[in-house]
């Protein structure tokens, strides 16, 4: 029905995640209708990155050295370390200008349905880490889903024997949230997290 080579850049653009056909489809012909200098731009930035971006050898996050900027950075507290799934967890917790250590990117959560166990994710590398480091805290700060609650579980035993303290972040309800429009889930971790005001 396509041009070879639109159709191949639709199939391309609905391997990315969170793209259905009907999308790809539609940046696909967005892209053919912009200008060639702005999609010749588009292009090379795509190229760019991916040729120039690589994991930190330390935490992995995404890095354009060896090291990524928190890694490097001396004025971060070495004794604590925020353990994430993505590195997009990273700038998430960045932006609340709340914390001040280290982090450490599992690339992932333990998932068995999907096939994922501990050797899938990067959970020996923090525990060579931590045994090199001065780590004192380790904070899991794993999505609140069932594979993230098994991450946090899995790690938290992991820890219980190195005398390393391990925390989660607290989960519940939203700011400006209704109690009526709550899950019992929700609302049972809010109570669980009660703290004194």
């Amino acid at each position: 029905m396509y041009t070879q080579s639109v159709q191949a850049l639709i199939d391309e653009l609905g391997r990315l995640p969170g793209i259905g056909p009907k999308s790809a489809q539609r940046v696909a012909f967005y892209l053919l209708k912009i200008d060639q200098t702005d999609a010749l731009r588009l292009a090379e930035s795509i190229t760019a990155a991916r040729l120039n971006s690589t994991w930190c050898r330390i935490c992995f996050n995404i890095s354009d050295s060896e090291k990524c900027e928190i890694c490097r950075d001396p004025k971060r507290d070495q004794s604590i370390i925020c353990v994430v799934e993505e590195p997009k967890d990273i700038v998430a917790i960045e932006k609340t200008r709340e914390y001040n250590g280290l982090y450490h990117v599992l690339q992932g959560s333990l998932s068995p349905m999907d096939g994922v166990g501990p050797d899938q994710i990067r959970v020996k590398e923090l525990l060579i880490r931590l045994g090199n480091e001065k780590v004192k805290e380790v904070i899991l700060c794993t999505n609140p889903n069932l594979e993230g609650e098994a991450t946090a579980m899995y790690i938290s035993r992991l820890l219980a024997p190195t005398g390393i303290s391990a925390t989660r972040i607290a989960s519940g309800l939203p700011v400006g949230g209704d109690l009526e429009y709550a899950d019992e889930l929700t609302l049972g971790r809010a109570l669980e997290g009660r703290r004194p005001i």
